[in-house]
């Protein structure tokens, strides 16, 4: 079974099309854990309209102590051996649950898969499509776009939920970056697997919390916070050349700056 798990608080907006995503999949063996903190609009009563409906539907509402808290209480309900995130204002690709179905049967246990995703800006535009191919933490460590992206959001990635077992939760204390900040602790314990493929979709636009949080010029600083403190679990040797690396690839996107300006 793939459990989803979905954290919201007031998500009127985009909980409808979040929980159709799941429905739309079409797949038999699937549980959609609904985690709502609490919400004072019309969030609680649509959901349960559609758990109403559909019996893969499971849902509660309580106060909580953030997102990293609401997907801990989901992955502690959770009945299925593979788990997904997604957040409410995303949403699966045509087919993406048995896509990852048919993979997982070929992956070791713990399992990470990590697919493309689509993100969208406001007014329905293409912004890129983001291709994690490399993935290993050293080189997500470097910090260079073009050549290691970091899988830019769950809708992507799927896992064991054994994988908890050899790393924890995700750390109730972060809001913004836990899934940059499970990611770079599960790597190392998982059998990773890249599929060239687009499984999710990602909306960075006005209003939503990573959208907000990059205008106002917080995320890089919680980024470079992350970055350095796994960067010192990494061997000596592998600290010296992330370092020199990401200070090479940062001189060569200034010099490129340098000349378009020019």
């Amino acid at each position: 079974m793939i459990s989803i798990i979905t954290p919201v608080l007031s998500g009127e907006k985009f909980i409808q099309s979040c929980i159709t995503s799941v429905v739309s999949q079409q797949f038999p063996d699937v549980e959609h854990i609904i985690i709502d903190g609490g919400s004072t609009d019309a969030t609680v009563s649509i959901m349960k309209a559609y758990a109403d409906r559909y019996h893969h539907i499971r849902w509660m509402s309580e106060k909580d102590r953030g997102q990293s808290d609401a997907m801990n209480k989901g992955i502690t309900m959770a009945r299925g051996e593979i788990i997904g995130i997604l957040n409410v204002d995303d949403y699966y690709e045509p087919y993406t649950l048995r896509r990852i179905s048919e993979e997982f049967k070929m992956l070791s246990e713990p399992g990470l898969l990590v697919g493309n995703c689509n993100v969208w800006g406001d007014e329905g535009r293409l912004l890129g499509v983001n291709r994690p191919s490399r993935l290993r933490v050293a080189d997500l460590l470097i910090c260079d776009e073009a050549r290691s992206p970091f899988p830019i959001n769950p809708s992507a990635y799927f896992y064991h939920r054994s994988l908890h077992e050899k790393i924890g939760l995700y750390d109730s204390e972060e809001q913004y970056a836990m899934d940059i900040d499970f990611l770079l602790r599960a790597i190392p314990h998982a059998h990773v697997t890249y599929l060239d493929e687009v499984l999710g979709n990602y909306r960075l636009i006005r209003g939503t919390k990573t959208f907000d949080d990059m205008q106002a010029g917080r995320m890089d600083a919680r980024l470079q916070q992350l970055i350095r403190k796994h960067q010192g679990k990494l061997p000596f040797y592998q600290r010296i050349r992330v370092l020199l690396l990401r200070n090479l690839y940062r001189s060569r996107r200034i010099i490129r700056k340098v000349f378009r300006k020019g």
